[in-house]
C-alpha cells in the first residue's frame, strides 16, 4: 500500500510539472495554438518512445541480467566439479575399456584453443561410452556418491538451474545413478541383468559429464585464465597432469 501510495504521488507530481512547463511556455510566447501543437507532438511521439523503450532498453537489461544469472550459474557448475565432478569423472574413467581414444582427444594440447573445444565437442557427441563394471570399483563410486548426496541435492534446490538444461539434466543423471547404487548393499551379487541396468545409468552420465566439462573448460578458458590452468593440472584424462607449477624441460 505505501508502494502505491508512492507511486500516486510521482505521478501527480509528473503531471503538476508538465503543466507548469506549458504554462510557463504559454506566457513566453502568449500563443495557446503553438503550446496544443506542442502537445499533440509530444503525445503522438509517446507510442513510438514507449517502443522504443520495450524493445531496446528493457531488451538490454534482460540481456545484463541473463549474462549476471549464467555468472551465478558457472560458480555453481566450479563448485560441482570441484566437489563432484572430477572425481566422478575419475570413477568413470577407471571402468571405460575404451578411456585411453577419450584421453587423446582431452590432453591439456586439445584444450587450450577456442578452435580445439569445438572439434572436440563435434567428436565426443559421436562417441560410444562404455562401461565395464567392476564390483570392487563399483563399491568405491557408491561410496563416493553417497558421501555427496546432500551436497547434490543443495545443488537441484538451486533456481538459477532453470537456466541452464544440459547441467540439470547432468544432475539429475548423477542423482538417480547415486540412488541406484545406494540401494544395493551388495556390489558383489549382482546378476549380469542388473549390471547392464547399472552400466546404462553410467554411461547417460559419463557422457553427459564429458560435454559439460568441456563446455566449463571453454568457459574458463575464455573468461578466467587462472582457474583454467589449474583446471589443466588437474585434468582427470591427463596421466602426467600435475598440479605443481614444474619448471620446463629444455
Amino acid at each position: 500500500m505505501k508502494r502505491l501510495s508512492q507511486q500516486v504521488w510521482l505521478f501527480a507530481a509528473l503531471i503538476l510539472s508538465s503543466a507548469l512547463l506549458y504554462s510557463i511556455e504559454y506566457l513566453l510566447l502568449h500563443d495557446a495554438r503553438e503550446v496544443c501543437v506542442w502537445i499533440v507532438s509530444s503525445v503522438a511521439f509517446l507510442p513510438l518512445q514507449v517502443a522504443l523503450v520495450t524493445l531496446v532498453i528493457e531488451r538490454m537489461l534482460s540481456a545484463r541480467d541473463r549474462q549476471a544469472t549464467l555468472r551465478k550459474l558457472n560458480m555453481v557448475i566450479g563448485a560441482f566439479f570441484g566437489e563432484v565432478g572430477i572425481e566422478l569423472l575419475k570413477h568413470f574413467a577407471a571402468l571405460d575399456p575404451d578411456v585411453e581414444r577419450v584421453r587423446q582427444d582431452l590432453g591439456a594440447s586439445a584444450l587450450v584453443s577456442r578452435s580445439g573445444f569445438q572439434g572436440l565437442r563435434k567428436r565426443l557427441t559421436s562417441y560410444s561410452y562404455r562401461i565395464e563394471i567392476d564390483a570392487v570399483r563399483l563399491d568405491g563410486l557408491r561410496g563416493f556418491l553417497v558421501d555427496k548426496r546432500e551436497f547434490l541435492l543443495r545443488l537441484l534446490e538451486n533456481p538459477s538451474l532453470l537456466e541452464h538444461d544440459t547441467f540439470s539434466d547432468l544432475l539429475w543423471a548423477v542423482f538417480h545413478l547415486a540412488d541406484e547404487l545406494r540401494y544395493r548393499p551388495d556390489m558383489t551379487r549382482l546378476p549380469d541383468t542388473d549390471h547392464q541396468h547399472l552400466a546404462g545409468d553410467m554411461q547417460r552420465a559419463y557422457a553427459l559429464l564429458i560435454a559439460e566439462w568441456l563446455a566449463y573448460m571453454d568457459h574458463l578458458r575464455a573468461d578466467y585464465p587462472y582457474l583454467f590452468s589449474l583446471a589443466i593440472r588437474t585434468n582427470p584424462f591427463d596421466p602426467s597432469a600435475s598440479v605443481e607449477i614444474r619448471p620446463a624441460t629444455a
